[in-house]
Formats: structure tokens, sequence, C-alpha cells
């Protein structure tokens, strides 16, 4: 049986820098959301009680093994989220109204992205070298070493209905979400993979989501579908 890791929480030490990082997403861009819907007063002050749930949440952040995985960037950009709609919830809205909001804040941010580099990063994702990183990941995943972590298997495609594909049966971020009390939220955040999908020219084709009740999630994709 391979060794399970205990798990830590090891982003306390980098709470500086994750802060930085989400006055950065939350002020630049959140903030002109969340006044194009409410008022500036409401939208002062969800950023401000958002920014200190996030601060909270740090030390909550499962590890799952630290850069070399690279879900943990998702998963700490979900928990950016998750703060976003506690304090949004604070204020009345429901998990739909804080879904809509981080759909568009994640558009303004591909957006803000020069088009060539968004294309470039996206024909990265279908390159030799990221296939192979993700095929070795998918297995990795298997042993479960991280019982907070992602696993899935990795899936060749045919070239015409998809170039490759994953078979996910288990969710870092629906795992986080579930232990925060927050499961309403993540179909939402499931929606915003569409978003970059479009941005980057990956072509995801996704039939079902462990977020909404399925066994497992299936996403598919076809460089410039």
């Amino acid at each position: 049986m391979p060794e399970t890791k205990t798990v830590g929480r090891p982003y306390l030490n980098q709470k500086s820098r994750l802060l930085k990082d989400f006055d950065k997403t939350v002020k630049k861009h959140g903030k002109k959301l969340l006044i194009s819907h409410y008022d500036s007063n409401l939208a002062d002050t969800i950023v401000k009680k958002s920014r200190h749930e996030y601060e909270n949440l740090i030390s909550e952040i499962p590890d799952i093994g630290g850069k070399k995985n690279s879900s943990q960037t998702n998963l700490i950009m979900s928990a950016q989220c998750l703060a976003l709609y506690r304090s949004l919830k604070s204020h009345g809205k429901n998990a739909g109204e804080a879904g809509q909001l981080i759909y568009e804040l994640e558009e303004a941010q591909l957006t803000s992205v020069p088009r060539w580099i968004l294309l470039l990063v996206g024909r990265w994702r279908f390159t030799k070298y990221s296939l192979n990183k993700m095929k070795k990941q998918a297995v990795e995943s298997q042993n479960r070493r991280y019982p907070e972590d992602i696993v899935f298997t990795f899936l060749k495609g045919d070239g015409k209905e998809f170039d490759y594909g994953k078979d996910i049966t288990e969710c870092a971020i629906c795992k986080f979400f579930h232990a925060q009390g927050a499961d309403e939220l993540v179909p939402y955040l499931c929606r915003t993979e569409f978003a970059v999908s479009r941005a980057l020219g990956l072509g995801l084709v996704r039939t079902i989501t462990i977020a909404e009740g399925g066994k497992k999630c299936d996403p598919r994709f076809k460089r410039g579908r």
C-alpha cells in the first residue's frame, strides 16, 4: 500500500503573497463588477469582508503537494471564490448570484491578458511535454498520497472527437468545499472552465460533474473546437 502523506497546511508561510494576489484579483476586477451589480458602498464592504474571509481561509487550504501539483493553482483560486461567496452570502446573496459574479470575474481576468498569450498557453496544453506531465500526475494521483487531492485517469483521444481527456473520480475542490460547508457553490465554479476553454482554444466538452451529483467528471479537449 502506498504511504499516505499527513495533511498539513503549508500556505501560512505564503500568506503575504496570497493576500497580494487576492488584492490584485478582487480590487482590480472584482470591485468593478460588484459596483456594476450593487452600489459602491456595498461593493467596498464586500471587498473588505472577502479579504478578511480569505485571510482566515489560507490556513484551511489543504496540502496537495505544492507547486509540483498543477491543481494547486485552481485550489487556491477556489479559496478566493469561497471568500467572496461568504461575503456575498452575509449580505443576503445566494450561490447563483455569487456564481454569476465569479464567472464574470473569470472572464474579466482572461480579457485583461493579451490574446496571443492566451493562445500560446492553449497550444502548450496540447504539447507532448504537457500531456506527458498530465499522464504522470494521473498515475501519481491513484496513490492518494494527499487525501484531499484530485484523483483521475488520463485518456488519449482519437484526434477527431477529442485530443485528450480526463476521468476525474475525486475532486480536490469538491472535497475542500464540502469540508467548508459550501457544496452549493462548486457547480458554478465548474462552469468557469468553459470561459477558460474559449479563451485558450481548448474545445472543452463535458457531460457530467461530481459537483452536480455524478460519479465522475469527464472533460474532453479538442484543440480549436
